[in-house]
């Protein structure tokens, strides 16, 4: 099923439209790691979830790529030159029907692994193989001017959170539960940001 123009997304068929995302897209190859698009995003939900994160966390777990998914807003793989910005893809498609946490970290996931390796080189160690040559195009460890900007995001320690989480969703051959599991926690998030937006 194609996917349907950002104009005809309502709150009502934004999870149907992120499944069939899902479903259609989940199997491709994830950036060079052992897991595919899908067993990615669903370890990083599994992993927020089973550590008694709220909602809205697991949810920005789970769709923290989702950029990555969208044909329209373009891919990435390891033979690019240069970074495509998935994680702005993902942010926009988003930020109509998901409260700022969410997008926020879905925005700066990418900003998060670059502050944590200028702020915490340990945890550069973390980091695979994929996910270095990745760093290296989205600009390396920032610098000190962009990490005190990035300090000042008052869903800093979210953000983070997610981003561990996104490092630790790359396990081949680990069992998690498919979307639709999440797909009520995701409408629930969605719900109660539109009834607060109207």
């Amino acid at each position: 099923m194609a996917n349907p123009a950002s104009s005809t997304l309502t709150p009502k068929n934004i999870v149907s439209f992120l499944e069939d995302i899902f479903e259609r897209r989940g199997g491709e190859e994830y950036l060079g790691e052992p897991v595919t698009m899908a067993e990615h995003m669903l370890q990083g939900a599994h992993f927020a979830e089973q550590a008694g994160e709220p909602e809205i966390i697991v949810i920005a777990a789970l769709l923290h790529d989702i950029g990555h998914f969208t044909s329209e807003f373009g891919t990435f793989s390891m033979d690019d030159t240069k970074d495509r910005l998935h994680e702005e893809a993902g942010a926009d498609v988003l930020e109509q029907f998901f409260p700022t946490l969410v997008t926020d970290c879905v925005r700066y996931h990418v900003a998060a692994k670059r502050y944590l390796c200028a702020v915490k080189p340990e945890y550069f160690n973390r980091l695979s193989e994929a996910s270095v040559h990745s760093l290296n195009l989205q600009g390396g460890p920032m610098n000190a001017e962009e990490v005190a900007i990035f300090e000042q995001n008052p869903n800093l320690k979210e953000i983070i959170k997610v981003r561990y989480y996104d490092e630790a969703g790359k396990r081949a051959d680990y069992k998690t539960q498919p979307f639709s599991y999440y797909a009520p926690m995701v409408q629930r998030v969605v719900d109660q940001h539109c009834e607060r937006s109207y």
